[in-house]
């Protein structure tokens, strides 16, 4: 079981990876955690920006992780993470979205392949995940501090309009492709410092400043454990 944050820390909790915040006993919206957490984040949507224009603090992607159509995906053993844009009914344009999500993802993938200047326009993004308890059915889990792109990827790969159909209907939607950052914590100063505009300050984490300086990705890659099996197990059950 993850260590689970109860919901009146929030306001002053660090961001750690795997770790789940609890909402309030009521499940009311005003109740939601990610806006106690990330104050000016919202508290609806896969896409809730800080900030407005090009002076965005930082951008949430949350996800449920139950859309079968829309498989938002992490590979814990590379740091992998494909995330889907919000553009989910036919007869709109790909970026003509109420959150104006796919937008942001234009955005921030045309400043990631222009010149390096422009990943300083890049705003970190938070990813959380729908994590209920037993006392807060509105709970997430921080899954990581991610940024466009992924290594092994090149500028036509990770960010991708696909098509989709729905009673017959066409339309399109986009497939980005993050890294997860080796940032195992997020602390409480550094979104203080986001929040008033320095997001290079003392407080940032290395894995962040590496990737906005030189574009060098360091993945949060989670090999799974070795499990030993006993002498039982390893005999043929032919043999037993």
């Amino acid at each position: 079981m993850p260590r689970v944050v109860p919901f009146n820390q929030l306001p002053l909790a660090d961001l750690t990876v795997d770790a789940v915040y609890e909402s309030d006993l009521g499940g009311r919206l005003s109740g939601e955690p990610i806006s106690k957490l990330l104050p000016g984040s919202g508290n609806m949507g896969g896409f809730r920006v800080a900030g407005r224009g090009s002076s965005r603090s930082w951008v949430v992607l949350f996800t449920t992780g139950e859309d079968p159509d829309w498989p938002d995906t992490l590979d814990l053993s590379t740091g992998k993470f494909d995330y889907y844009g919000d553009n989910r009914e036919p007869g709109h344009e790909l970026h003509e979205t109420r959150a104006g999500g796919n937008k942001v993802l234009r955005h921030a993938f045309a400043n990631l392949h222009a010149d390096d200047g422009a990943r300083s326009a890049i705003a970190p993004f938070f990813v959380f995940k729908k994590y209920p308890t037993s006392t807060g059915a509105r709970s997430v889990q921080f899954k990581g501090l991610a940024v466009p792109g992924y290594p092994a990827l090149s500028a036509t790969e990770d960010l991708t309009a696909v098509w989709k159909s729905s009673a017959g209907q066409r339309f399109q939607n986009y497939r980005a492709t993050f890294t997860i950052l080796n940032v195992p914590v997020v602390k409480r100063a550094w979104i203080a410092d986001l929040a008033g505009g320095e997001p290079s300050s003392e407080n940032a984490p290395g894995a962040w400043l590496a990737w906005k300086h030189s574009g060098k990705y360091l993945p949060l890659a989670a090999a799974p454990n070795t499990i030993i099996r006993t002498t039982e197990q390893q005999v043929p059950d032919a043999l037993l």
